[in-house]
């Protein structure tokens, strides 16, 4: 058997690069990094396109289907089988294929493949709707991959996946004809453009209608969550040929054509769940106690087995009971009910409990409906993959299988499962999954590179263990690449032979996602195996999940998380095959796309399963970079920051004063000297500089108050007051007194030193921040609090054991209680901060915003805006497309006021609307006047 080769990066195909550019220029990316980047998704194939495309339409898309292009779609890339890499072009459908349309009152939403699902239900949300599949990864999958394949997940069964709500659909065929199956003439339409393909449709629906064989079986297969081949049901559920095909490409994983956008029926999002967490002794008493809980109907029915339980305990969110438990042969059974009746919901509770009293539980059973803890128990779940994943051995890929058996084989799965990996020495496999619908998933960890035999051998013994008792060998990750050798060896040659012609008929050239779903390859599932170098600890935990990706300010501009990290492992691999080449290519594109465009905002590092913050990555990459003299000169800065901050403030307020186009051309010529690096760039749009910060007396203080050097170096919006004036306002008016101690122009939250990798300043800053803090809080006698998010954060950092308040966590606790809200703003538009989100500020925000004004809304779009300290200053392209989608929404709204929580993001925010934003603060003084 072969076993992967050290991978080489070919020079795409002139003729194929000529052809796309022929048929829509200005859309291939051909670096060897955007290449590589995105040559990487969540699965255990690697396969590198020749170039990747950006269409921004549909018609775009038609033009590279009518010129016979080999076209594989992407678009969240969190797809387990291999279905969304490709040696050919790489189409990234997430890009600009977003739009989100609510219909008829949230009962149904229109869709863009690029929407990511927790976007589209936060839409839905306010019509007490969401989507009926809810997959693990909602976080991070968007509706394209969710239509390709068949997505489902914890509560929807079969019966509101993604076939079953799907409205209708445009589909882009490739032979560029565009058809919308919901138009009242769609059938007609079909016939007249595309004759063959509807009439094949029609003779293949009565073939299987009346082969009585045919229909047993593809009943019994699709009784269960099936995303194994073509969805075959479409034939006996649809009589049109439009609606057969529409629900033939659902599940089809880009294999029939390109669905531009979706139309799909909502499902109720029940205000009310109670949850628990069933502990039993073993898994095969688990297994026997689902028929008597499925008669209960709960929503969801989730499994973990012992391996599972013990991944679980390690998890931060783990409640006591869970923490304590000395894992055996446990498993449990993550069970809920979900109702917006409360009485209805009581009677479920109440019928639960006596289910509950006749199980052989090792502890006692409890249902909750308290928000955290239910979302405690939710999010161990969920993560449960990625953080098996992430604790793997170095060098080593993880692969997730999921299968599906009739639920009362369940148990003996289970247990030849287990069987299997004692079989094939597969250590540590964790099994958990959907018990309720019989659909378990399993992850293995592998060296594709030296153990690919046992790999074979394993996936064979587990085919033969599936299929015999009825089950399916996708359940719901899509048949990909990973199952497509055995599609014909589950539905047998009589049905192979249909899917056969369903793709010959939609797809006679074979263009679209050559290789998945059907493959004549008895070993294609062998090939092109992900293998994994050892780089480093941030970059060799990564599962290539892609949950960060949302989330990242940079996604749309030059890299996302996943993608600086899979560069890293690129690069390390083109080091050791002796590609230096390569290597120098990608050192060279790494600095501006990976490096110099991070926020470091840490928002991956909350959307990732296992914790990686790549900002860490990029501030010591930033540091290796420094060298002594740069070092010396922020270390120096960092020791007179008084006076630095005071010449910044100085030049500001001079530029504002001269004619714009002066300041304007010198920041420029100074950039193409010393570089974007190192010389912010003047618009405008900046204010003037702020004011001196000045110290306060200390009798009776209640809290120290540090005012953000950002005070010192911009000036308040619109001539306010700022929130330096208005934090000492607010207390004043409350009767609280705050103490700004000696030497607070000296002072910082040393964020720009620990951004920027400049380690030695950081830790002078540090020193004198620490006996400053210690001094005037009496070693922490009372609080610290700051009056900027991003500062409040590097305070934290700086003074371990202190504590550190947030000016408006602060304010809602101690200082809103005692204030009189004389006149509230009709509409706030709010723009929350990233450090705001780490800190866990939403509530207080929440509640002061809403003190402050009568409708408060957080527009669609809202992120992290990317100004980062200074990389708006330095890099305005980064926050300019951070915010686009935010700004869109927010010029498109009529709001009385405009506020954030951090000068930089306020800079930010009125850049790219034109609206003066202020610090919500500002706002509650005005209204508290």
């Amino acid at each position: 058997m072969t076993h992967p080769e050290p991978r080489r990066l070919s020079a795409p195909d002139p003729a194929v690069l000529t052809a796309v550019e022929a048929a829509v220029p200005g859309i291939t990316r051909t670096r060897a990094s955007d290449r590589l980047g995105m040559a990487h998704d969540a699965s255990h194939y690697l396969l590198t396109p020749q170039a990747v495309l950006v269409p921004e339409n549909a018609g775009q898309v038609a033009a590279l289907m009518r010129a016979g292009l080999p076209l594989t779609f992407r678009s969240g890339g969190t797809s387990l089988s291999g279905q969304g890499v490709s040696e050919h072009l790489l189409v990234d459908t997430r890009r600009h294929f977003r739009d989100v349309e609510v219909l008829d009152g949230g009962a149904r939403v229109r869709v863009q493949p690029g929407a990511v699902l927790r976007q589209v239900n936060a839409r839905l949300a306010a019509y007490g709707r969401k989507l009926g599949p809810d997959p693990a990864s909602e976080s991070a999958c968007t509706i394209g991959g969710v239509v390709a394949n068949n997505s489902s997940g914890m509560t929807c069964g079969t019966h509101a996946n993604t076939y079953r709500t799907l409205e209708s659909m445009t589909l882009v065929l490739p032979s560029g004809t565009v058809i919308d199956t919901g138009a009242p003439d769609a059938d007609e339409r079909l016939r007249a453009l595309e004759p063959e393909l509807a009439q094949g449709l029609e003779r293949l629906r009565d073939r299987v209608r009346t082969n009585p064989g045919s229909v047993r079986r593809i009943t019994d297969q699709f009784s269960l969550k099936n995303t194994m081949g073509y969805g075959l049901n479409s034939f006996l559920d649809h009589d049109s040929p439009a609606q057969i095909l529409a629900h033939l490409v659902i599940g089809s994983e880009g294999t029939l054509g390109f669905v531009a956008e979706a139309v799909l029926r909502t499902v109720p999002a029940h205000r009310l769940a109670a949850t628990g967490l069933l502990l039993f002794p073993t898994l095969r008493q688990a297994m026997a106690a689902m028929p008597g809980l499925v008669a209960a109907e709960p929503a969801a029915v989730e499994l973990l087995d012992a391996e599972s339980l013990r991944v679980a305990q390690t998890d931060p969110k783990a409640d006591d009971v869970l923490r304590t438990l000395a894992v055996q042969e446990h498993a449990a059974l993550l069970i809920e009910w979900q109702e917006s009746d409360a009485d209805v919901l009581g009677e479920r509770e109440r019928a639960a409990e006596q289910v509950f009293a006749e199980l052989a539980l090792s502890a006692p059973a409890r249902l909750s409906r308290e928000s955290g803890g239910r979302a405690a128990l939710w999010h161990i779940r969920k993560g449960l993959y990625a953080s098996v994943a992430g604790a793997r051995p170095s060098g080593t890929t993880a692969l997730l299988e999921d299968v599906a058996v009739p639920v009362p084989a369940l148990a003996d799965l289970c247990d030849e499962l287990n069987g299997l990996f004692a079989k094939h020495r597969y250590e540590r496999s964790v099994v958990f999954g959907h018990a309720k619908d019989g659909n378990l998933h399993f992850m293995l960890n592998e060296r594709f590179d030296t153990d690919l035999e046992r790999y074979a051998d394993f996936t064979e013994d587990m085919v033969q263990a599936v299929l015999e008792r009825g089950g399916t060998l996708k359940a719901e990750h899509g048949t990909g690449r990973v199952m497509a050798p055995f599609v014909r060896r589950q539905y047998g040659d009589e049905l192979y032979e249909v899917m056969s012609e369903v793709k010959r008929l939609c797809d006679p050239a074979g263009t679209l996602n050559p290789g998945v779903v059907l493959t004549d390859a008895p070993d294609a599932h062998l090939r092109d195996l992900k293998t994994v170098v050892t780089v480093e600890p941030e970059v060799d935990r990564c599962v290539e999940c892609g949950y960060c990706e949302p989330v990242c300010p940079s996604r749309d501009l030059t890299t996302t998380p996943r993608q600086r990290i899979v560069l890293r492992r690129e690069l390390a691999a083109a080091q050791e095959a002796g590609d230096h080449a390569l290597a120098a290519e990608l050192e060279r594109e790494y600095g501006y796309d990976a490096v110099d465009t991070c926020a470091v905002d840490g928002m991956c590092a909350t959307a990732c399963p296992v914790l990686i913050n790549t900002g860490d990555l990029t501030k010591r990459l930033r540091a290796e970079r420094h060298g002594r003299l740069a070092q010396r000169g922020w270390k120096t800065a960092a020791n007179r920051w008084k006076s630095v901050t005071g010449t910044l403030s100085l030049a500001l307020d001079t530029a504002a004063a001269v004619p714009p186009r002066l300041p304007e051309a010198a920041s420029r010529a100074a950039r193409a000297v010393a570089g974007a690096e190192a010389v912010p760039q003047w618009s405008r749009d900046l204010p003037g500089g702020g004011t001196r910060r000045r110290p306060s007396p200390a009798d009776g203080a209640d809290a120290v108050y540090l005012p953000s050097c950002l005070n010192t170096l911009f000036g308040p919006a619109e001539d306010g007051p700022g929130v330096m004036t208005a934090v000492q306002r607010l207390a004043e008016r409350a009767g609280l007194r705050l103490h700004v101690p000696e030497g607070i122009g000296s002072l910082c939250c040393g964020t720009p030193w620990s951004s920027k990798g400049y380690t030695d300043g950081h830790e002078a800053m540090g020193r004198r921040v620490r006996d400053t803090l210690r001094a005037a809080t009496d070693d922490g006698r009372i609080p610290v609090v700051s009056d900027a998010a991003s500062c409040t954060e590097g305070y934290a950092h700086l003074v371990p054991g202190l504590q550190v308040i947030d000016a408006v966590a602060y304010t809602a606790g101690h200082v809103l209680p005692r204030l009189t809200v004389r006149r509230r703003l009709p509409s706030l538009a709010l723009h929350p901060t990233c450090s705001s989100t780490r800190l866990g500020l939403d509530a207080a925000i929440t509640r002061i915003a809403e003190a402050v004004a009568e409708q408060v809304v957080i527009p669609d779009g809202w992120q992290c805006c990317g100004f980062a300290g200074d990389r708006g200053l330095l890099h305005p392209e980064l926050t300019a497309s951070a915010t686009r989608a935010e700004a869109a929404s927010v010029t498109a709204g009529d709001f009385a006021a405009h506020a954030s929580v951090n000068r930089t993001c306020e800079l930010g925010l009125t850049r790219a609307t034109g609206k003066p934003y202020r610090h919500l603060l500002e706002l509650l003084d005005q209204v508290t006047a």
